[in-house]
């Protein structure tokens, strides 16, 4: 609940700046001259591609969001049986070799958008974010090429992309 507070008001607060200087851009406009029609054109452009990527933000989490609550329906999120220091961070070892049986996992069933979720937790646990997001990205993409269009949330997946 704590990290849906701060996204909303993180968000929130983009979208201020986002208002705040998109005004600023039009006040230039306005101006009239070559140099600040040209200044607020450019400065018009920043908030175009900030509501952009925040809204593909929100798209990716809304979208990781229904695979957890789908994989946790069927039982099937991953526990977490991760060591953790007397400060509360995860045990670098204890990580990886969670990230060891999850990788498995995924080189075994390539095309099972669970096992990409999963594989998305253990990479965030070992604190690579970067591949975590691209393991989630994945899963995403095999969950929707498998679910019919016009069905949200419904689960077809039993058969594999491709197929």
């Amino acid at each position: 609940m704590r990290a849906k507070i701060t996204y909303l008001v993180t968000a929130a607060v983009l979208v201020f700046y986002f208002v705040l200087v998109g005004s600023r851009g039009l006040l230039l406009i306005e101006h009239g001259t070559l140099i600040t029609v040209t200044f607020g054109v450019a400065v018009l452009i920043l908030p175009v591609i900030g509501i952009w990527f925040l809204w593909k933000n929100t798209q990716f989490v809304r979208r990781a969001n229904a695979l957890a609550a789908e994989l946790e329906s069927e039982g099937g999120l991953p526990v977490d049986e991760l060591v953790r220091t007397p400060g509360g961070r995860i045990d670098r070892d204890s990580a990886d070799a969670v990230f060891a049986r999850r990788r498995e996992e995924t080189e075994d069933s390539p095309d099972d958008w669970r096992c990409w979720f999963r594989l998305a937790v253990a990479y965030q646990d070992a604190r690579d974010t970067p591949r975590a997001r691209k393991a989630m990205q994945r899963a995403i993409a095999l969950h929707m090429s498998l679910t019919p269009r016009g069905a949200p949330g419904s689960s077809a997946t039993s058969v594999p992309p491709g197929d």
